[in-house]
């Protein structure tokens, strides 16, 4: 009898994440900017907390939202403008900001823009 095998993609992303850890990551290298659009991976993925990388096109961004845990924004690449409950802050390059829980927040990109996102869950 031969085992079955995984559908396509199942665990893939999983894989991919196991793969890139213990070695040496360049960020920006990580997610790449696509026209357009707002592209992102996933890099861990616990019960206690997420990391993500974004890539923004110049004008794009994330419609104002909030979350029920706090979260880091790192600048990796470029400029945003980012809000928090209706306050607005301008990041660039090598700057963080911490996004508080459950307050509205929104990301608009100046320029091509790249972060890290890491949410922290209690």
């Amino acid at each position: 009898m031969t085992p079955s095998k995984p559908e396509e993609g199942e665990g893939t992303a999983d894989k991919k994440r196991e793969a890139l850890a213990g070695r040496v990551l360049t960020v920006n290298d990580l997610v790449q900017y696509q026209d357009g659009t707002v592209a992102s991976r996933m890099l861990v993925f616990k019960k206690t907390g997420t990391i993500t990388l974004f890539a923004f096109d110049a004008g794009e961004g994330l419609s104002e939202h909030s979350a029920p845990f706090d979260a880091v924004l790192s600048v990796t690449d470029g400029i945003a403008d980012v809000a928090i409950a209706g306050e607005w802050f301008m990041v660039k390059s090598g700057e963080m900001i911490i996004l508080p829980a459950n307050k509205p927040h929104a990301i608009s990109a100046k320029e091509r823009f790249k972060m890290t996102l890491t949410m922290i869950r209690e």
